[in-house]
């Protein structure tokens, strides 16, 4: 296999641990060192890594993988997804998070040819458009942007084996767009403390579906919350208790519902934040309203709760606002319907670039 640091054009040949693991790095950028620094402990066999969560709804904490716990990961990914040593893999994500590093495990793991590219909004920008890579992995940001502002790369998407979107929902938008990339594209689910995914769900083409579907021999419980239980011991030798509320179809099979974090507590009604937010999505799209936004609650003395919208950048005017508002309310039921409307300048994010709800709520009036 081998190792190509894009933006310093060096190529590294790794074969068992030949990889230049003594004496100084090569010149390579800042963030090149860190990628190059990951793959010189893992070929030299250290055992435990430590990861932050990436803090989108709370604080961020660090959690220690093992290397068998990751290798397990890689190794199930490879089997998925019917990646082959040779393969040609893309390393956009950020290496220092589970998502990015975990590209990193499974080149090693699976003998993948790795191109390293520091994160951006599009990633593919600077590549020709006969560039193959086999197997790449985005954050839902990364294939908007691509989609929208460089479409030309469309080819090197479509040539891929397999691509995976995660991190952050995947909106109704996007999936369609998604439409026109003929290689498949798949949702993920998962988080730091599963080693990265342990369920996909195909979002383009025939196979599109809406739900998830766990590979090898994981296998998924609910709570008495209808929150999601993953049984993983290849990964983790404890179930897995998540505040994500599902719809449990089988012990393989899901459908994503919502954060149980964001349920709204309205005149003693529990509302998912998410399926208002499905609602607005719908409505923005139709009336050509390209702004970030998010559903939440806040206190009100009445209700204990009321469900209100927050969207990113300048006020609406009256008119549009009261628009919004009722276009919204046709399509939930009464108590499920946004009251108002907050505007914030600019949304929060985690640092790896999710939207962060708790500090961006913080900003409202």
């Amino acid at each position: 296999m081998t190792i190509f640091f894009s933006q310093s054009n060096v190529l590294i040949p790794v074969a068992g641990t030949s990889f230049p693991v003594t004496g100084s790095a090569p010149k390579l950028t800042a963030y090149e060192w860190l990628a190059w620094r990951f793959c010189r402990d893992w070929l030299t066999g250290k055992e435990n890594f430590t990861l932050h969560t990436s803090g989108s709804t709370g604080t961020p904490k660090p959690i220690i993988l093992t290397r068998q716990q990751m290798a397990a990961s890689a190794r199930m990914t490879g089997r998925a997804l019917g990646l082959q040593p040779g393969d040609a893999a893309l390393v956009n994500l950020n290496v220092q998070y589970i998502a990015g590093m975990m590209m990193l495990v499974r080149g090693l793991e699976l003998g993948l040819n790795l191109t390293i590219l520091e994160p951006s909004a599009t990633p593919l920008a600077g590549l020709p458009t006969e560039t193959t890579f086999d197997f790449q992995s985005y954050v839902p940001l990364q294939l908007q942007a691509t989609l929208g502002q460089t479409p030309g790369k469309i080819p090197i998407l479509s040539r891929a084996k397999a691509i995976l979107v995660g991190g952050a929902p995947v909106s109704a938008d996007l999936e369609n767009r998604l439409q026109a990339i003929a290689a498949p594209v798949y949702q993920t689910y998962g988080m730091t403390e599963t080693v990265s995914h342990v369920a996909l769900r195909r979002v383009n083409g025939p196979e599109r579906r809406g739900l998830y579907s766990a590979p090898d021999t994981i296998f998924f419980s609910t709570d008495p919350r209808n929150c999601l239980v993953i049984h993983a011991p290849q990964l983790n030798p404890e179930p897995v208790a998540t505040n994500d509320v599902v719809e449990l179809l089988s012990p393989t099979t899901f459908r994503w519902l919502g954060r149980a974090d964001n349920v709204i507590n309205s005149g003693g009604v529990k509302v998912l934040a998410e399926k208002v937010e499905a609602a607005v999505e719908t409505v923005f799209a139709r009336q050509k309203i390209g702004r970030r936004f998010f559903v939440t609650g806040l206190p009100h003395p009445q209700l204990g709760e009321a469900v209100t919208l927050v969207v990113e950048g300048e006020t609406f005017a009256p008119a549009t606002q009261t628009s919004v508002l009722q276009s919204i309310a046709a399509t939930l039921a009464r108590y499920e319907a946004p009251k108002s409307i907050l505007f914030v300048p600019q949304f929060t994010e985690t640092p790896t670039g999710k939207l962060d709800r708790i500090r961006t709520a913080g900003q409202l009036p």
